[in-house]
């Protein structure tokens, strides 16, 4: 059996941890959840996504945009309609919100009233 002595400890690479830390914020994977299912209007996403306050969805999508996952289209109409849309570095995440979800549906329990989730 190898010992902790005989096994060569790697840290974490930064790069990864940088993103477990962008999706991973708090209703960041909701959002991108909903938006790879096709909302792209501020009140589609809030309505897909139960419990979301319209300042912390604004201050993520600000985020999102911020890191290129994210573009706001704003069209001059009246009124003025502004739509945010997945770019192709967002779309790339389609596999792993999806990874995620499967996991989630095959070891998670649905929270009681905004508990924490565990599976036993």
């Amino acid at each position: 059996m190898a010992t902790i002595s005989d096994i060569e400890v790697k840290s974490v690479c930064p790069k990864f941890h940088c993103a477990v830390e962008l999706v991973g914020r708090r209703w960041t994977g909701a959002i991108l959840s909903a938006m790879l299912m096709g909302a792209t209007r501020f009140t589609d996403i809030i309505h897909a996504v139960p419990g979301l306050s319209d300042r912390l969805l604004s201050e993520r999508l600000k985020e999102l945009e911020a890191t290129g996952i994210v573009d706001r289209v704003v069209h001059q109409e009246t009124p003025v309609r502004i739509e945010y849309r997945l770019t192709e570095k967002g779309h790339e995440l389609n596999d792993v919100i999806t990874a995620l979800s499967a996991w989630a549906d095959e070891w998670i329990e649905a929270p009681a009233c905004g508990g924490e989730a565990s599976h036993s």
